[in-house]
């Protein structure tokens, strides 16, 4: 049941999500927090036409600008709050999967640990997930975070960027975009509901950037390179270093060494 008081259900939106529409926040991501904090339901959609404060990982100013997508999806999932980083993988996938229905024929998508979506080796989306729960361990919240660049790119980036626009998608609107990245979320969090987590890694890895081939993982301590050769139940990327140990990282900046 839709509660009034944050949002109205949408024409197009599956059963159980509405909107919750601004034309410019701070950061989608900080107002579906703030609404989770007053009761807000399950399935609301916080989205800008305009961020101006919006945020990666780490803390990582994410550059927004009108005709792209910046949404925040929070969801209630009945799991423990060490099962919430499992969303963030299957918040990918769902990305992924929308993208290759609409794309152009041949499109070159990947999926980059922890949370990038890649075309072409350039990043096109990135996710942003937050989350609280009680004291008992069970989940509260989690807030999916969706920056998508259809129209625009940020330049002088560190790394590759593109837009939909610029590898030949058609033209649409954000609101396209989020109709259908909703429809294919409702249908994803049935699987993990009913199946677990093993559904949703086998179809990140399947999409997995660079699965094999040698990284250097920098975290805020040390360094470590190693080949990436799995992702693991729990998420954590499977590395195996030149010795033949493995180890199992949760955290950190990808650098793929070998091209």
């Amino acid at each position: 049941m839709t509660d009034k008081r944050f949002s109205a259900p949408v024409r197009g939106l599956p059963s159980g999500f509405s909107l919750h529409h601004v034309e410019t926040v701070g950061s989608t991501n900080d107002e579906a927090v703030r609404l989770a904090s007053e009761g807000a339901p399950s399935g609301l959609i916080v989205f800008a036409d305009r961020q101006t404060e919006g945020r990666g990982r780490l803390g990582r100013s994410w550059q927004s600008a009108t005709g792209n997508l910046q949404m925040s999806i929070l969801l209630r999932p009945d799991c423990r709050l060490s099962a919430a980083s499992q969303l963030s993988f299957l918040a990918a996938v769902v990305l992924a999967d929308v993208l290759t229905a609409q794309g152009p024929e041949g499109l070159n998508l990947s999926l980059k640990w922890p949370n990038d979506v890649l075309i072409d080796g350039a990043k096109v989306a990135g996710i942003l997930l937050e989350s609280a729960g009680g004291k008992d361990g069970e989940l509260d919240y989690v807030v999916l975070g969706i920056g998508l660049n259809i129209a625009w790119a940020p330049a002088q980036m560190p790394y590759p960027v593109t837009s939909l626009s610029a590898v030949g998608f058609p033209p649409r609107a954000p609101w396209e975009w989020l109709g259908d990245y909703a429809r294919s979320l409702s249908i994803w969090l049935d699987r993990w509901q009913s199946d677990g987590f093993a559904v949703v890694r086998t179809a990140w890895r399947d999409r997995s950037h660079r699965l094999g081939h040698s990284i250097r993982l920098k975290t805020d301590h040390r360094e470590i390179e190693g080949r990436f050769i799995d992702l693991t139940d729990a998420g954590a990327l499977l590395i195996e270093h030149a010795d033949s140990s493995r180890s199992e990282l949760a955290a950190g900046d990808v650098v793929f060494l070998d091209r």
